[in-house]
């Protein structure tokens, strides 16, 4: 993966952990949302975000310089596959609140575009 990649990546997950802990600072002690639920969102889908795109570098390009770009897929659709799995697991047996939750997921993708924002701007200086 390339340097450039990689900085995104990490500055997208900097902005996540920056906006998750706004939230959790600013709305954390009301009744609006669940703390929790607020964090489990944000750490659950900050994890997927980087399985994915470090995934992607570690393991499918590798897999497909080699040739075998359907093993490469095939242990995608199982990070996949096993995420899922776990979303249930979350909502079925903690019970989480999923309003609270889809807050702390949104947040990465506030984050995504705040980046891109951010280095709009940048390349036009």
């Amino acid at each position: 993966m390339e340097t450039a990649a990689k900085r995104t990546i990490l500055r997208i997950e900097l902005w996540h952990v920056i906006l998750l802990l706004s939230l959790l600072v600013t709305l954390g002690r009301t009744k609006f949302v669940e703390p929790t639920a607020l964090v489990v969102g944000g750490v659950f889908i900050g994890v997927n975000f980087l399985l994915l795109s470090f995934g992607v570098a570690w393991v499918l390009t590798p897999l497909a310089s080699k040739g075998w770009v359907k093993a490469g897929v095939g242990l995608l659709v199982l990070k996949i596959i096993l995420f899922l799995g776990l979303l249930s697991a979350v909502f079925f047996h903690f019970e989480f609140d999923a309003i609270s939750f889809t807050l702390g997921f949104s947040t990465l993708f506030i984050a995504i575009v705040i980046e891109a924002v951010r280095r709009a701007v940048s390349l036009r200086t």
